[in-house]
C-alpha cells in the first residue's frame, strides 16, 4: 500500500536531499537516509513545518500536480504566519481577493487572523528565534493558497504591508502536522479513501 511521510521541518533545514558546501542550511539527508524518498512540495529552508516525502511516483505527482480525475483541482496549503503589525480589514481582504506579484496575481485565498491562542497547534521555540521590535506589535494569520509561486505567501503578505516574521506550514493536501514534533516524522499508508481523495483510484 503505497505511503507518505509527514516530516516537520525545522527552521534551517533545505527540501533537498544534496548536500551543498556552499549553502549554510542542512539537507534532508541528516533526517533520511532512504534514497528512494522524494519530496511532494518543496518549503524554503527559512520556512518550518509540514514537509510530505514519499518514494511513490503517482503520489507524489497527485499530491504535486492533481490528475483529470481530481478536475485538477489543487487542494490546499495552510500556513501559520506570524507578521509584523496588526492587519486591518483591508488588508486581510486584498489578501483574500489576491495580490498582483511580479509573476501574477495569486488566486483568492482563505485568510483568518486569530490569537496564537487559536493556532491549531502549540508552537515550538524557533532557533534561532525571530527579531522582535518592542515598538512594532505582531499577528498571526491563518493563510489557505491554492497555487505554488515561489515564496508566495511572504510576497502576499509583505505586498499589503504585513512583512512575514514566521512562517509554518500547517496542511498540504488534506495532510496536517498534527502533533509531529520539530525535527520528528511519521509514517502514514494511504487507504483506498484517501487514494481516491487524491484521484488515483
Amino acid at each position: 500500500m503505497p505511503s507518505v511521510i509527514l516530516f516537520n521541518k525545522p527552521y534551517g533545514v533545505q527540501s533537498q536531499f544534496s548536500d551543498d558546501a556552499n549553502n549554510k542550511f542542512a539537507p534532508l539527508s541528516h533526517y533520511f537516509s532512504d534514497k528512494a524518498l522524494r519530496v511532494a512540495g518543496r518549503l524554503d529552508a527559512t520556512s518550518e513545518g509540514l514537509l510530505i516525502l514519499t518514494a511513490d511516483g503517482q503520489v507524489n505527482k497527485a499530491i504535486t500536480h492533481p490528475p483529470k480525475a481530481n478536475q485538477g483541482r489543487k487542494q490546499g496549503k495552510t500556513y501559520l504566519v506570524q507578521v509584523e503589525g496588526i492587519p486591518t480589514q483591508e488588508q486581510l481582504n486584498q489578501l483574500q481577493e489576491g495580490v498582483v506579484l511580479k509573476d501574477g496575481k495569486t488566486l483568492p485565498a482563505k485568510v483568518n487572523h486569530v490569537s496564537e491562542d487559536e493556532l491549531p497547534m502549540p508552537l515550538w521555540q524557533r532557533d534561532p528565534p525571530i527579531r522582535e521590535r518592542k515598538s512594532v506589535p505582531d499577528s498571526w494569520l491563518m493563510i489557505t493558497i491554492y497555487e505554488g509561486k515561489n515564496r508566495q505567501v511572504r510576497r502576499m503578505t509583505a505586498h499589503v504591508g504585513l512583512p512575514c516574521l514566521r512562517l509554518i506550514r500547517w496542511s498540504v493536501a488534506g495532510f496536517e502536522l498534527g502533533g509531529i514534533g520539530v525535527g520528528e516524522f511519521v509514517r502514514v499508508s494511504l487507504s483506498h479513501d484517501r487514494l481516491k481523495e487524491l484521484g488515483l483510484r
